[in-house]
């Protein structure tokens, strides 16, 4: 049982640890509506998310990294928020990859832990032991506007906000 138990534990490290979490993924709020699309890109061996486009109520794309149009009051100087790095210093911690997220919102900072499960990429924010997990999809082109240029994230240079 001890040797099935070892047997167990080592396949799923080796499947968890070091798992690709670079991608377009697709957020969304409690009542399933789709919320944003968010380009997580590594740099220097540390992944961040970027937002690359928000959706208005319709479900349609309306707020983008090209036209940015929503500002974020809890970040000094109010920038756009399409274009912010909210996820920031995410390291592989052997099961999940660990670091921080930002509320542009509320300028509120929180420990975050970010895995893969089936396909999708799960976020679970946190403060002390308390957390939630939120659902990711993988993002489509079906996703974004029509003739819209995905950006090339291996190009991107990180820049964490500063938090109000």
């Amino acid at each position: 049982m001890l040797k099935k138990l070892c047997v167990f534990l080592c396949v799923t490290l080796s499947l968890s640890a070091g798992e690709d979490i670079g991608g377009f993924w697709k957020s969304y709020d409690d009542d399933g509506r789709a919320q944003c699309v968010f380009g997580v890109y590594q740099y220097d061996g540390i992944y961040y998310g970027r937002i690359i486009g928000t959706y208005n109520e319709s479900g349609e794309m309306f707020d983008t990294i090209y036209h940015p149009v929503s500002r974020s009051p809890g970040i000094v100087g109010n920038p756009y928020t399409c274009g912010l790095d909210i996820l920031y210093g995410l390291v592989d911690g052997v099961w999940r990859y660990l670091g921080r997220i930002i509320d542009p919102s509320k300028g509120k900072t929180y420990n975050c832990e970010m895995w893969l499960d089936r396909g999708n990429l799960i976020l679970r924010g946190k403060v002390l032991m308390f957390g939630k997990n939120i659902t990711w999809r993988p993002a489509t082109k079906e996703d974004f506007p029509k003739n819209f240029k995905l950006p090339d994230m291996s190009k991107f240079i990180p820049e964490v906000p500063e938090v109000n």
